[in-house]
């Protein structure tokens, strides 16, 4: 398991402490350091309401795989957070109990 986090956004580290308290094995991604990872860009592209939109500095059409693809790799930090992924599968956690899902 794979959980995008964003150690300064209060839902990822409420994501971090669930997963904790649950005791499940999971690495800690930090995607603003590392940006998307590659292996992950074509499932979180295809996730509803993956960008972070008032973070937008201009219109974009998001329905567009391929434009959502770009603004991820050119600035992650338009990535909503925090993502868990397991097993070919991501759900965002918002609210944060959304990622025990996949557990």
């Amino acid at each position: 398991m794979r959980l995008y986090h964003n150690p300064r956004c209060s839902k990822s580290r409420q994501a971090v402490a669930l997963l904790e308290e649950k005791g499940v094995e999971f690495e800690t991604y930090l995607y603003l350091k590392q940006g998307v990872a590659k292996e992950d860009m074509s499932m979180l592209i295809n996730l509803e309401g993956i960008i972070r939109v008032n973070d937008l500095q201009q219109k974009a059409d998001l329905e567009n795989p391929e434009i959502v693809k770009k603004l991820l790799e050119e600035n992650p930090k338009l990535l909503q957070r925090p993502i868990l992924i397991s097993n070919s599968q991501a759900v965002i956690g918002r609210p944060p109990e959304e990622i025990l899902r996949l557990i």
